[in-house]
């Protein structure tokens, strides 16, 4: 798999979200949270910045997911991203 231009195919980070006093937010709190943590799975032809099994933040609102061998990823643009950790 190898996305073309400025489109990186990343693979979400599932994380329990628990607020600093130690409860756990529910799905409907966690909707809320503008940003999502993944891995880049492969970034774009023309994407320099950003490599392959990096970990990001990017816009929860960006992207589309899709199922490929059975497998769910989502490609966001590359201005989608906020930080490289």
């Amino acid at each position: 798999m190898r996305p073309i231009g400025k489109y990186i195919l990343i693979q979400q980070i599932k994380e329990a979200l628990k607020t600093e006093s130690g409860i756990l937010l529910t799905a409907d709190d966690s909707a809320d949270i503008r940003y999502k943590k993944a891995t880049v799975v492969a970034p774009g032809t023309d994407v320099s910045v950003i490599s392959s099994e990096d970990t990001i933040f990017y816009d929860s609102r960006a992207g589309y997911t899709m199922i490929i061998k059975g497998e769910q990823y989502t490609v966001i643009s590359e201005r989608d991203v906020v930080v490289v950790v």
